[in-house]
């Protein structure tokens, strides 16, 4: 049996670039942060679900920022190293796995991060 997602296409699609312009951050300073703010601000009003993925995405890229700034500041202790690594890939793998969730219609809460938009 066949389940019909009742979000359109359109939708989805908009939800899943609110997560994948957060890759813009290994570009761009701050990318990570302002590519999914720009999506969700130009986007949210149309769609709760482009809403709710975009204030997730823009919550997580923060909450990274801030645990990339506590690494960078522990790299005097050599843990920082190890953190610095650990964040960028776990960065990497939260977001492609945001990413299909999105496009497949479901949501998805990031783990570790801090909730600033409501």
């Amino acid at each position: 049996m066949e389940v019909i997602d009742p979000r359109t296409t359109e939708e989805r699609n908009w939800a899943m670039f609110c997560h994948l312009a957060a890759l813009a951050g290994y570009i761009i300073p701050f990318g990570n942060i302002i590519g999914p703010l720009i999506i969700w601000v130009l986007k949210r009003e149309e769609s709760s679900f482009v809403d709710f993925h975009g204030k997730a995405a823009v919550n997580f890229q923060i909450s990274m920022t801030l645990y990339l700034i506590l690494a960078a500041m522990l790299i005097i202790l050599l843990i920082g190293i190890f953190m610095l690594i650990a964040l960028g890939v776990l960065n990497l793998i939260l977001v492609i796995i945001a990413s299909v969730r999105a496009n497949s219609g479901e949501y998805f809460e990031y783990p570790l991060s801090i909730r600033f938009i409501q």
